[in-house]
C-alpha cells in the first residue's frame, strides 16, 4: 500500500520543530551527543528531528524535547483547555463536575 506524500504544511511545521530544537540545544551550549544520550536515542535519529525529517517517532521527538526542559511546554501547546474555543466547546460537550 503506497503512503500519500506529506502536506507541505507539515513538512514545514516538521522543519521549523527542527529548527527550534536545535536553538534550544545551542541556547543552553549542549552538543547534539549529549542531548541525544540525555534522551536515549542515536545521534543519527537527533540530526534527522533537528532537520526536520518528519518520520521521525513521536517518542524521540517528546525525549529530546524532556532532555532540553521543553516537555511541559509542547504538550501545553496542544492542550485544548489553553485555548478559548477548547474551553467554550468543553463547555458545551462535556459533562459538568458536582461540587459537593
Amino acid at each position: 500500500m503506497a503512503t500519500r506524500p506529506l502536506p507541505v504544511a507539515v513538512r514545514r511545521a516538521a522543519e521549523e520543530l527542527g529548527e527550534n530544537l536545535t536553538a534550544w540545544r545551542k541556547l543552553q551550549g549542549l552538543t547534539a551527543q549529549q542531548v541525544a544520550e540525555r534522551a536515549g536515542i542515536t545521534r543519527s535519529t537527533l540530526r534527522r528531528l533537528e532537520q526536520g525529517d518528519p518520520g521521525v517517532g513521536m517518542g524521540s521527538f517528546l525525549s529530546v524535547a524532556r532532555a532540553l526542559g521543553q516537555l511541559p511546554r509542547v504538550a501545553e501547546a496542544v492542550d485544548p483547555y489553553e485555548t478559548d474555543f477548547g474551553r467554550a466547546r468543553s463547555d458545551q460537550l462535556l459533562p459538568q463536575r458536582v461540587r459537593s
